[in-house]
């Protein structure tokens, strides 16, 4: 099958995976490390683009960044490109460093800035380089926890507003959401719509009229009813499945159904289906869908379960 093209416009935020040739290393050292992460701010600077996050792992890279005028594929081309001569010229090899094209989703930032970011900062932790984030110097972690005063290319405000005004207070919930150890599923992070993009269908319509670019409709393979994701969610948060789809508003009732919303639209069932389950107006599912943020943890317990097949 043959590659898409990216899809590019000024503002588009991407998740990008840059990985070595063959599964080779592509950082040896500190000094690689560092080279990388000044190349990183030479080309943000250059480009105007802005960056969310970043982790440096021994044989791969996860950013997350939003293009402006310059598009993503100016700036990945550079910066690889230029990483690759130093590699090259320091070891003295030749061909490629990085491994074919460099993976990059075109994510809805409302949605997933905080999933992806939570996911990218701990993966250290996964791989087993460190048991505290505070000591893995190559993340933009310490960049949010207050702790990096280097480069200080990585723009933490916007994030970190999500969380308080007041820069004390944002950096001390950071810490917290950041210690809770449930994060987005693999799957969830790299399920793609038409290879391409993450977001609903309000996201998939407003690319196509910036774009004009068709995107295949197609979403995540509906691996679960709506029946079974509410038993989960039933089974993680205690609220049964009759309340779910009852009238009341209470705020633990509230929650599950968010949940439900937001783990049923990411399996691919649209807005009008999740309204249909749970006995709601698709304008109540609409809002569960924006606060996709407010529940991180439960939601990733929930779909961890029904990735592992539990039955509730």
């Amino acid at each position: 099958m043959p590659r898409k093209p990216r899809i590019e416009y000024s503002g588009a935020f991407y998740h990008v995976i840059a990985r070595g040739n063959q599964k080779q290393r592509i950082f040896k050292d500190a000094v690689d490390l560092q080279k990388y992460l000044l190349l990183l701010t030479v080309y943000k600077n250059r480009t105007g683009c802005r960056i969310y996050a970043y982790v440096l792992m021994n044989k791969h890279v996860h950013l997350l960044i939003e293009s402006k005028d310059i598009p993503l594929s100016k700036i990945m081309q550079g910066l690889n490109q230029t990483y690759t001569m130093y590699f090259n010229r320091r070891y003295r090899t030749i061909g490629h460093l990085f491994q074919g094209r460099y993976k990059a989703i075109l994510c809805d930032k409302d949605a997933y800035l905080l999933g992806l970011l939570k996911y990218i900062h701990q993966n250290p932790l996964r791989a087993k380089l460190t048991e505290r984030l505070d000591a893995y110097a190559w993340s933009s972690h310490l960049d949010y926890a207050g702790k990096n005063y280097s480069l200080n290319f990585v723009d933490v405000d916007q994030v970190l507003r999500m969380f308080s005004e007041n820069k004390v207070q944002a950096r001390k919930r950071y810490r917290e959401f950041m210690a809770d150890q449930d994060i987005l599923a693999r799957s969830a992070v790299y399920a793609t719509i038409d290879q391409r993009l993450q977001g609903d269908d309000d996201f998939i319509d407003d690319v196509q009229k910036l774009t004009e670019q068709r995107i295949e409709p197609g979403k995540k393979k509906k691996e679960h009813s709506l029946q079974k994701i509410a038993a989960v969610v039933q089974h993680v948060t205690g609220v049964k499945r009759s309340e779910m789809q009852s009238e009341t508003r209470q705020s633990t009732v509230t929650g599950a159904r968010r949940i439900v919303s937001i783990i049923a639209a990411k399996y691919g069932y649209k807005k009008v289906d999740i309204a249909r389950y749970l006995r709601k107006d698709p304008a109540a599912v609409t809002l569960y869908l924006k606060g996709a943020q407010n529940e991180p943890g439960t939601e990733a317990a929930a779909e961890q379960m029904l990735e592992k097949n539990i039955q509730a």
